[in-house]
């Protein structure tokens, strides 16, 4: 699975699957939506909504589920299936979205958003519903759903992808990031390729955004703001063509608008080495890659944010 890689038929191609390298440590840094008390009962205190009450429980529109608290994708809407159990039902997750827990009543097992530890409902096996043979059993108050045109992508390349996970994964309307490669030669790239400087590929990160949130101008001015986009081929310590600065556009659009940020920036004097590059296919990274700071509960040593704009 982790060399693998997983586009989802679902979406066309526009969510590469992030490989899962466990269960991530909830992030405490992460800003969080504010919650109405129905929702507070559910998310936070491990309530369960009444049956056939959920707004979801009947939606089979395309899109994805997200996370009512921290806005992580969680379910795609392929894997929703009806079990006529009274909640949403999905025999699937998005890799590495969803962990497990014991449910403190000792029988069930409990899910939880990986990233903020939000409650979501619990998972059943051996019912035989679907050939895969799972039930998630999620909370609609739980979710929310973003349908399938308001799913934006973008992809940035800004020194360690580490960091740059880091700081684009808080970033309000942020659906999932993948580390990844992009921007050279050859299939499936391994990190020790990407290092030996011969396969000509960045070290970047794919996000998906919801559009009704934030916009591709937004993300790209954050990420101008926590990397240093004077720097040719380096970020701080980190030195090589992998590490160079980029952003690789997926049309005209991302274009035009990186092209006026470089050019609003370097008018206040700033000479930007940011390259502009048609996006080629992107390789999601090895399990260890993803979510690195998030994993370690740690924050980036280059990284830091500084307003430029």
């Amino acid at each position: 699975m982790a060399r693998r890689i997983v586009y989802f038929l679902a979406l066309a191609g526009l969510l590469a699957a992030p490989a899962s390298g466990g269960p991530a440590r909830e992030d405490t840094n992460m800003k969080f939506r504010k919650l109405s008390p129905e929702e507070t009962i559910v998310i936070e205190q491990r309530g369960t909504e009444a049956p056939f009450s959920g707004k979801y429980n009947d939606n089979f529109e395309k899109g994805i589920y997200s996370c009512k608290r921290c806005g992580a994708a969680l379910f795609l809407s392929e894997q929703k299936f009806k079990s006529s159990c009274g909640w949403p039902s999905f025999d699937d997750e998005i890799p590495g979205s969803v962990e497990r827990r014991p449910d403190p009543d000792g029988m069930r097992t409990e899910i939880v958003c990986a990233r903020c530890g939000a409650h979501l409902g619990h998972v059943f096996e051996g019912e035989g519903l679907t050939p895969k043979n799972l039930r998630h059993c999620v909370n609609s108050i739980s979710m929310d759903f973003i349908p399938r045109e308001q799913v934006g992508r973008a992809i940035f390349a800004g020194g360690c992808f580490w960091g740059v996970e880091y700081q684009l994964e808080r970033a309000t309307g942020v659906i999932s990031t993948t580390a990844g490669y992009i921007g050279g030669k050859g299939e499936s790239p391994s990190y020790e390729e990407v290092c030996s400087h011969t396969t000509g590929y960045a070290e970047a990160v794919e996000v998906l955004f919801d559009r009704r949130e934030t916009s591709f101008e937004d993300l790209a001015k954050l990420f101008f703001e926590i990397h240093d986009p004077t720097q040719l081929d380096r970020q701080g310590p980190d030195v090589g063509d992998q590490y160079r600065s980029a952003i690789f556009y997926l049309d005209q659009h991302q274009k035009e608008v990186a092209e006026s940020l470089i050019d609003a920036l370097e008018k206040r004097g700033l000479k930007i080495a940011t390259r502009l590059e048609p996006a080629s296919t992107f390789w999601p990274a090895e399990d260890y890659h993803q979510d690195y700071y998030r994993k370690k509960n740690s924050e980036p040593y280059c990284h830091i944010r500084t307003p430029r704009f």
